[in-house]
């Protein structure tokens, strides 16, 4: 299990820094180079180059760990090492297929080990991929498909877990972390058990240079702006924006614009998410 790490506070910084202890998890550091390929940088540019993206640029480099979320092992997989993956919150675990001696990269789930055995089946197992028909209410399952044969596309970051509420003729209910209760159709696969590294939530960063470090660039208020710069600038001192409804350096809405465009899916959502204040 991981845990997280503290420093001696010998700066105001390293006072609230922490980190994970990732030398009680993970067992190697160098990870399986036929299943990588470069990341190339764009800093929030299109292809002209304008930022179209702020706050972005610098940062490690990283290269990219190919993962498998579909997960077809008929006769299982041999997990071989868990390792730190830099574009994602969750650890992955190298695997050896069984039956096909492949090797593949999956996300690493809460109570697998070096050496456990994960299986495509009905076996409710930690890491066990297993069909929404076929697991108990009230268990937690990740790594969920949308649709049948499509792979996992929900509830893959560290520590994300969904609860198996109810089963219906066709359909299985789950409450996902959001706080949202949605329908599955009961033939899509999912993952026994939690997503790993969960306290990953509970980091703190602690100073500017690690945000740096992960690519993200110093924010600027728009407030602190001339108006020439922002529609919330100017003023003296510490004044309100001024304005009705916050607005984007283009003067669009800021806050509170619906971005959901997908309909068809929504006689499949029972209970919306709750809104973040």
């Amino acid at each position: 299990m991981s845990v997280l790490k503290k420093y001696k506070p010998t700066t105001p910084a390293r006072r609230k820094t922490s980190v994970v202890d990732y030398s009680k998890i993970l067992t190697t550091d160098k990870p399986y180079k036929k299943l990588l390929f470069r990341k190339k940088k764009s800093a929030g540019r299109n292809n002209r180059g304008k930022i179209t993206v702020r706050h972005r640029g610098g940062g490690y480099k990283k290269q990219v760990r190919i993962l498998d979320f579909k997960r077809n092992f008929e006769q299982g997989a041999k997990v071989i090492s868990i390792e730190y993956d830099p574009n994602r919150s969750a650890f992955i675990s190298l695997v050896v297929d069984l039956k096909t001696g492949k090797k593949h990269y999956i996300l690493y789930s809460k109570g697998m080990s070096v050496g456990s055995v994960v299986h495509t089946n009905e076996q409710i197992k930690d890491g066990n991929t297993v069909k929404l028909k076929n697991v108990p209410v009230g268990n937690f399952v990740s790594q969920v498909e949308m649709r049948p044969g499509q792979g996992a596309k929900m509830i893959r970051s560290a520590g994300n877990y969904a609860v198996v509420t109810a089963k219906d003729e066709g359909y299985v209910t789950l409450r996902l972390p959001s706080g949202e209760i949605r329908k599955f159709v009961d033939e899509c696969t999912c993952v026994i058990n939690r997503v790993g590294n969960e306290v990953h939530e509970f980091v703190r960063i602690g100073k500017a240079g690690r945000q740096r470090k992960r690519g993200i660039r110093p924010t600027v208020r728009g407030k602190v702006m001339n108006p020439v710069d922002h529609p919330h600038g100017g003023g003296e001192a510490r004044n309100s924006i001024g304005l009705k409804y916050p607005k984007t350096p283009w003067g669009k809405h800021a806050m509170g614009v619906k971005t959901r465009k997908n309909k068809k899916s929504d006689k499949f959502i029972i209970k919306r998410r709750k809104k973040s204040r």
